[in-house]
């Protein structure tokens, strides 16, 4: 499954992120909970899934630094209600952010906490690896307990290549440290530099397409979920051939490689 995000379409809204995935063939959609109003409504989420005759098959839990006030300013409250609308559409899986540093309350925990959700809800949550923070040639820690999952006992987690890219670890080493704890894929790109680019996959310096083949070679029965920057495209003529190319991508190097005899 090749699924879009609908971050992958921001300034345009989460109606457009459908109309785009169903109308250029993707097979799923990741709701981003974000600032547009109809992203923080469940029944608007399940009416655009069965207009458009695309499923959801995630939902990115609102954790980014601009989504703090989303749902409310409690953390765990905004995971409880991510849960609540997977099961109302229909995915599987909620993505989760590392706690911020000065989350000291959420941080706290954190890993067993996780833990207790899927228990209690039957949703994956997939906590997604992260980066250090740069700055010329310094360095912050802004993630607890930690920005790579691979090191804690998640039972289900999120690979993020622009992510890799930024903290200049190696994804395929990461996916193979994970091994079936590996749940969901962001795929995008990254050059390395301290900005989290968000590339259409191929255009930076991430081993995307190893990847992929290494995840089919394995059998991996995740969702791989095409997460990048479209601002700059400028037109949506633009943004439609990006959005194209990250799925050709995808298909190229994932399912033709399942197919593989």
């Amino acid at each position: 499954m090749i699924a879009l995000s609908t971050a992958s379409v921001y300034p345009e809204n989460t109606a457009n992120g459908f109309a785009l995935a169903a109308r250029l063939g993707y097979d799923a959609v990741e709701v981003m909970v974000g600032i547009d109003p109809t992203s923080q409504e469940t029944e608007a989420v399940r009416h655009l899934s069965h207009h458009h005759e695309i499923p959801v098959c995630s939902v990115h839990a609102p954790c980014l630094l601009i989504t703090q006030r989303v749902w409310g300013t409690e953390p765990w409250g905004k995971l409880e209600r991510s849960a609540e609308m997977a099961a109302a559409v229909g995915a599987d899986v909620v993505v989760v952010h590392p706690p911020f540093r000065w989350q000291r309350d959420y941080a706290r925990g954190f890993v067993e906490g996780i833990a207790d959700l899927e228990e209690r809800t039957g949703i994956s949550f997939a906590v997604e690896n992260m980066y250090p923070w740069r700055a010329s040639r310094r360095e912050m820690e802004v993630y607890v307990p930690g920005w790579d999952p691979s090191t804690e006992t998640y039972a289900n987690t999120t690979l993020d290549l622009s992510h890799s890219a930024v903290s200049r670890s190696d994804p395929l080493a990461m996916a193979e440290r994970l091994g079936r704890r590996l749940r969901h894929v962001h795929l995008t790109d990254g050059t390395g530099s301290a900005k989290d680019e968000h590339l259409v996959p191929g255009r930076g310096s991430q081993p995307v397409a190893e990847l992929l083949e290494h995840l089919a070679g394995a059998d991996f029965d995740g969702h791989v979920v095409v997460e990048i920057n479209t601002r700059k495209a400028g037109t949506r003529e633009a943004r439609e051939l990006d959005l194209l190319e990250a799925l050709a991508f995808a298909r190229l190097n994932f399912v033709a490689a399942q197919e593989e005899p």
